[in-house]
């Protein structure tokens, strides 16, 4: 008798080992496998959320199939008390082991609101856009000019929001002063630049930052990023260049950056400079002109008056030899790459081409035409002016 119930004990628990290895099996199986979402959603993880109310809105929102399955599988991944605050881009389909890495990854939100200060050379503008989850594609809310502007509601509404995710762009070619005037309307920051950095120094690129960051702090980032792209490009220099110091390369990168807005230029553009002192002839670029004029500090506005370009300063390249004292903007790295390792050429001038790009002349007899092919094409736009390297 006895032997009897144990042996029924024993093949009632192997069965119960069995179920319960299925179910586990089962359970594993659920975690890994494709999700239900058939449509990306941003999900948002509130601040102090629970594992338990986040996997019951995941389940809410048709993201995960099973809840508790959810809990157990990040439980068993020992990511329970990893989850981050902010918005999440869930993709269609997403597994519950991919949403879990996806709400416990450091960094920040990958979906919802973001406000991007953008520091151009014209203006600086805030704007707020969203992430669309369907087109993994931002959408513009609102976009305003801070020295200008009133600021739109839905700004402000949005920058209450504690996920909101803060962006600094800083475009190629605008100066340090344009910069830092810029970062003192930037309602978000905090603090002050005691010194204004020095031209050419700082790294036109993007920065994420975080609402009350440091405008300093920020500033010694942007240093430290272009002093390491100079630092990088200088060391891979072509020979024979007519600069010897990092500081001239820097000068010559922020001309080529001002001259031309094709990035399949800026190598061509360069030999002309570069073709120009080595042959001892003057650079006659009208943004060294303008630079002298304004220092930087804003746009001109207008074009060069003859008396302008007559006109001597440190920077005027129509009346000096070589290059001016001092960079004439923040040039990024593609002008930086296009100094040290210029286009091999003759070419000596260049003038705008009606394109958006430059026609390239080796000779004074050849930029005249072009230049005159040029004057033509203001003539029907009803413009005046010309860009690029004159002729002598």
């Amino acid at each position: 008798m006895w032997r009897a119930i144990a042996s029924n004990a024993l093949t009632l628990f192997i069965v119960l080992l069995v179920v319960a290895a299925g179910i586990l099996a089962w359970g594993r199986q659920a975690y890994v496998q494709p999700g239900p979402l058939a449509d990306a959603i941003c999900f948002r993880v509130e601040r102090g959320a629970s594992l338990s109310q986040v996997s019951r809105a995941l389940e809410e929102q048709g993201a995960v199939s099973d809840a508790r399955i959810f809990r157990i599988g990040a439980d068993y991944s020992d990511k329970a008390g990893s989850l981050k605050f902010g918005s999440y881009l869930i993709a269609p389909g997403a597994s519950m082991a991919e949403v879990v890495a996806a709400l416990t990854a450091g960094g920040q939100s990958t979906c919802g609101r973001e406000v991007n200060y953008r520091i151009g050379v014209a203006t600086a503008e805030v704007l707020l856009r969203e992430l669309d989850p369907a087109t993994n594609r931002y959408v513009e809310v609102v976009k305003f000019a801070p020295a200008t502007d009133p600021v739109p509601a839905a700004y402000v509404d949005a920058a209450a929001a504690p996920d909101l995710r803060w962006r600094i762009t800083v475009a190629e070619g605008v100066t340090s002063w344009q910069v830092v005037d810029a970062l003192k309307r930037a309602d978000f920051m905090a603090g002050e630049v005691a010194e204004l950095p020095p031209e050419g120094s700082l790294s036109p690129d993007s920065y994420e930052v975080e609402k009350g960051a440091d405008r300093a702090a920020l500033i010694a980032e942007m240093t430290a990023r272009q002093t390491a792209i100079l630092d990088e490009l200088w060391t891979a220099r072509a020979e024979g260049l007519p600069y010897t110091t990092k500081e001239e390369a820097l000068i010559m990168a922020s001309i080529v950056e001002k001259e031309t807005g094709v990035p399949e230029e800026r190598g061509r553009v360069a030999s002309v400079f570069i073709n120009r002192l080595e042959r001892g002839m003057r650079l006659q670029t009208d943004p060294t002109v303008i630079y002298g004029i304004t220092k930087g500090e804003g746009v001109l506005g207008r074009g060069l008056r003859q008396s302008e370009l007559r006109r001597e300063t440190p920077w005027n390249t129509y009346v000096i030899d070589g290059l001016p004292p001092t960079p004439i903007a923040n040039p990024g790295k593609l002008s930086i790459a296009a100094a040290l390792n210029p286009e091999t050429t003759n070419d000596l001038y260049f003038v705008a081409d009606g394109s958006g790009g430059h026609a390239f002349a080796e000779t004074l007899e050849a930029h005249n035409e072009n230049v005159a092919k040029w004057r033509a094409i203001e003539a029907q736009r009803g413009q005046d002016g010309v860009t690029g390297v004159q002729g002598e």
